[in-house]
């Protein structure tokens, strides 16, 4: 978290938004406080207790385990045009929605998820990323519709 500290202040970026519990309570425990957390009240796929948000707005969305409900691009896309911070509460899975993340963050934001037994893995929202990140998703087989 520290070095974390170091590179926002360093970056100053745009907007800053979190993808995963342990990362989201381990920034706000170092007093960093995402404009966006997405959490899904797991951490290893086992039931975690909820992030109580400090300010701001809370909002709910569906996303199955290794899916991009289109759901999600439009929620997180209005957390982003919030002017509190806000807390994205996933029912099913957040993994993947890091890369919807990249994409709707503004240009110079960072997003912030955590690497199981590794860490914290900081991806900044520039426009190689973007569209490094744009060719993932384009590459995933679209799901069937229930």
């Amino acid at each position: 978290m520290k070095k974390l500290t170091d590179l926002i202040l360093k970056e100053k970026p745009e907007c800053i938004i979190s993808v995963g519990d342990m990362v989201s309570q381990n920034m706000l425990k170092y007093d960093i406080q995402p404009q966006i957390m997405i959490v899904d009240n797991k951490v290893m796929r086992q039931k975690s207790k909820p992030i109580k948000p400090t300010s701001g707005k809370l909002v709910s969305v569906k996303n199955l385990a290794g899916t991009l409900n289109p759901e999600t691009w439009i929620v997180i896309n209005r957390a982003l045009k919030q002017k509190q911070p806000t807390q994205v509460l996933v029912d099913g899975e957040e993994d993947l929605l890091a890369l919807v993340a990249v994409l709707e963050a503004p240009e110079g934001s960072l997003v912030v998820y955590g690497q199981p037994h590794e860490g914290v893995v900081v991806i900044s929202a520039d426009k190689k990323t973007k569209e490094r990140v744009q060719k993932v998703v384009d590459s995933m087989e679209p799901t069937p519709k229930s």
